[in-house]
């Protein structure tokens, strides 16, 4: 059985409360049965006192039958069941209930041995001790009380009384009273007692659920709605107007909801950043994996080509040798002189593409030197500005002041003047080519990139132009120039890249690292270390 919190508070409270007025009623009913039982006795020893005092002219006078009658007209009163006089011999002298007259009591009996409880009866007892509670024949409970008729002088002087003076009690007046009354009191207080505690227990349920159903549960609702509200994906705020706990703890929720709806949206952008990321990894890894596999194939091409340059090299130089002195031979007849004409420019040819392959077979260490890349550039383009592919060119310069660096100014050359020349194949009508050069700080690079407005390379021959023998030129090239290129800025510690769009232009962008800045640093560090 599942309880709300409203139904839990009341049955605590409730609980308590009742433990708390049922320990409340038993301490305050005992205390006043206690303080009824006082004044009880208190009344009958003042009942007792009076009728004493009240006949004590009669006694003198020795007019019993006065003071029976006074003794019976008294018994007669609402509350008192019997009076009676007892002699200091124990014998009823007179009694309400005439049966008992003459009879002797025992001195062990109630009421008798408070006095008598040891050898040396007791003259004088408190009022307390003088008093007794019991049931009488009809099983009702009754108080008893005895007082002591003490021989006062004027009574041992009379001529009419016949006591001794040595005689200090002459008798005891003993009088019982009901406590039916007490009895009704105290049970006429419990009962208010408990019907006020289950009409406190029911104001303070009504009332503990009122305050705990607006102060509380309401509170707790709004929060648990907001929670919920959280749980489906609104975050907005929650409207709570208190200034208790409950409201600090809904300015708590609002900043938890913010700070939530904040790490959400920061977890959405490193989400979609790392997706970002990944991709770019995964292109980065596919563009590592493509050179590791060019840069394979570059080497076992490397092997088998270095081996077959060397074994075609003596054989094309033989031809070329023999061919050509044929050909100036004047005994040679001149309508062969054509056909070997032809045979010794294929020869020629046949001769720099093995001469290419040597180049790309050839591992060669670059001889770097602190060089500037556009004083590489301007030499290049002073060797390459006769070749007729550049006459109806317009070549713009957009340098800027990169520092120098560490290379080889000869096989730099070498890539530059192949790019160019690439560059100019492809613009065959004319056209713009474009130079510029710059400083990537991020990086830490210097950046030539040479751009032509040429016919473009094709999406699906981009991936392949720098494998070797791989071409577009037809007859016109071997598809080493590019795979070449591409070798000797990767000794530098460098990297081409290429973009390109058909009917636009191509754009080679080459990277090359600014090694002579840690080189500097490192020489600096050492120069101002102490000795």
């Amino acid at each position: 059985m599942h309880f709300n919190l409203i139904t839990k508070l009341t049955l605590v409270t409730g609980v308590v409360l009742l433990v708390a007025m049922v320990l409340f009623a038993f301490i305050n009913v005992t205390t006043l049965k206690k303080i009824f039982l006082e004044e009880a006795i208190h009344d009958v020893d003042n009942l007792s006192e009076t009728l004493i005092r009240s006949t004590h002219y009669q006694m003198l006078e020795d007019d019993r039958k006065r003071v029976y009658q006074m003794i019976q007209e008294v018994g007669t009163q609402r509350g008192i069941e019997h009076i009676r006089l007892i002699n200091k011999d124990g014998e009823i002298t007179f009694s309400t209930e005439r049966a008992e007259i003459g009879t002797i009591l025992d001195k062990s009996t109630e009421g008798c041995n408070v006095c008598h409880a040891e050898d040396t009866p007791l003259i004088h007892a408190s009022s307390m001790n003088r008093s007794r509670i019991f049931e009488d024949r009809d099983g009702k409970e009754v108080l008893g009380m005895a007082r002591a008729i003490y021989n006062q002088e004027s009574c041992a002087t009379a001529d009419c009384h016949f006591h001794p003076p040595d005689v200090s009690m002459v008798g005891i007046l003993d009088v019982i009273v009901s406590l039916e009354g007490m009895h009704l009191q105290t049970s006429t207080y419990r009962n208010n007692i408990i019907a006020l505690t289950l009409m406190l227990l029911l104001v303070v349920a009504s009332c503990l659920t009122l305050v705990t159903q607006r102060f509380i549960t309401n509170p707790l609702g709004q929060l648990l709605r907001h929670t919920q509200r959280i749980a489906r994906g609104d975050w907005g705020p929650i409207e709570l107007n208190s200034h208790d706990e409950f409201g600090k703890l809904a300015g708590a929720f609002n900043d938890m909801t913010q700070s939530l709806k904040h790490a959400q949206d920061e977890l959405a952008q490193w989400g979609s950043q790392l997706e970002i990321k990944v991709e770019e990894r995964t292109q980065e890894i596919k563009e590592m994996q493509s050179r590791l596999i060019r840069s394979e194939k570059v080497a076992s091409l490397g092997e088998l080509v270095a081996g077959i340059a060397h074994e075609l090299n003596n054989p094309l130089t033989g031809v070329l040798m023999f061919s050509s002195m044929i050909a100036s031979d004047p005994r040679l007849d001149p309508a062969l002189k054509p056909d070997f004409e032809t045979i010794i420019h294929e020869t020629q040819r046949c001769a720099e593409i093995v001469r290419g392959l040597l180049d790309f077979a050839r591992e060669s260490v670059p001889k770097k030197t602190l060089c500037s890349v556009e004083q590489i550039l301007e030499q290049t383009l002073t060797l390459v500005a006769h070749h007729s592919s550049f006459h109806d060119i317009q070549v713009e310069r957009h340098y800027q002041e990169t520092p120098q660096i560490l290379v080889d100014p000869n096989q730099l050359e070498q890539v530059f003047m192949n790019l160019l020349i690439n560059a100019s194949q492809a613009m065959e009508n004319g056209g713009k080519l474009e130079i510029k050069t710059g400083t990537l700080s991020k990086d830490a690079q210097v950046f030539v990139k040479i751009s032509d407005s040429g016919c473009g390379i094709s999406e699906e021959n981009l991936s392949k132009i720098f494998d070797p023998f791989f071409s577009t030129k037809g007859h016109k090239g071997t598809g080493l120039g590019l795979s070449v290129s591409y070798g000797i800025i990767e000794n530098h510690g460098g990297g081409i890249e290429v973009e390109s769009r058909v009917g636009i232009g191509t754009t080679f962008t080459i990277l090359l690292p600014l090694h002579y800045q840690a080189e500097q640093q490192g020489a600096g560090h050492r120069l101002g270390a102490p000795a």
